[in-house]
């Protein structure tokens, strides 16, 4: 899978891309990050991405050019004609895990990270094939949420993970929540591990975990069990 971002802010991602799951999925070839900076794609001496908002008002609206230009650089240079352009906005749908995995099926995404106070419409408009948000709040920038997505996609793909019911059993992969876990020491300042769980009788282990992670959702997210 190839993941193209482009963003005004290369560097954000080398930490995070560079680091546990999302650096060995690289390194096994599973994944390849691509980096762009939107810079490169400005014409400008200045190298601008956003400049002042027609009709006035706060903050400063990023130009439309240099997010077309970079989408058609990426485009042409991997072959990509039906790629999703996935913008990261506060108005777009809300990223789930469903969504991670119809997305997980792609060999390649493109984000958008937007950045100040917006991006010009036709970028929404006319570029971006969809519109995902991770939240109803809003953030300094796009890259944040582009990171929270790669995440969530990459390690759902075969490979990245050492045990594929690592992912399989997470929480709203189903309408529940997971269940609690446990490890040594069997009793840590007087908490002790369910008797259960020591039990080595894997139907009632099995059985146990089902009604906790029912039990959680109940009080926790109960509108998952309603949907």
């Amino acid at each position: 899978m190839k993941i193209h971002i482009i963003t005004a802010f290369p560097r954000f991602f080398d930490g995070p891309l560079g680091e546990s799951m999302m650096k060995r999925a690289s390194q096994r070839g599973i994944v390849e990050f691509l980096i762009y900076d939107l810079r490169d794609f400005t014409t400008d001496k200045h190298r601008s991405v956003d400049d002042y908002p027609y009709g006035g008002g706060p903050g400063m609206i990023m130009k439309p050019e240099p997010f077309f230009a970079a989408v058609e650089h990426v485009r042409a240079v991997h072959q990509l004609s039906a790629v999703r352009v996935i913008l990261t906005s506060p108005t777009g749908e809300k990223f789930s895990q469903a969504k991670a995995n119809e997305l997980a099926q792609e060999a390649a995404l493109i984000f958008l990270c937007g950045h100040y106070k917006g991006l010009d419409e036709r970028v929404h408009q006319h570029l971006a094939t969809e519109e995902l948000s991770i939240g109803d709040y809003v953030l300094t920038c796009g890259e944040l949420p582009a990171l929270v997505m790669t995440d969530a996609i990459v390690r759902l793909l075969p490979g990245v993970l050492g045990d594929l019911d690592s992912a399989t059993g997470d929480s709203f992969q189903t309408s529940l929540l997971d269940y609690p876990h446990y490890t040594r020491p069997e009793e840590f300042r007087g908490w002790r591990v369910p008797d259960i769980l020591l039990s080595g009788h894997h139907a009632k282990i099995a059985r146990w975990r089902r009604e906790q992670a029912e039990a959680r959702t109940r009080e926790r997210r109960a509108d998952l069990l309603e949907s």
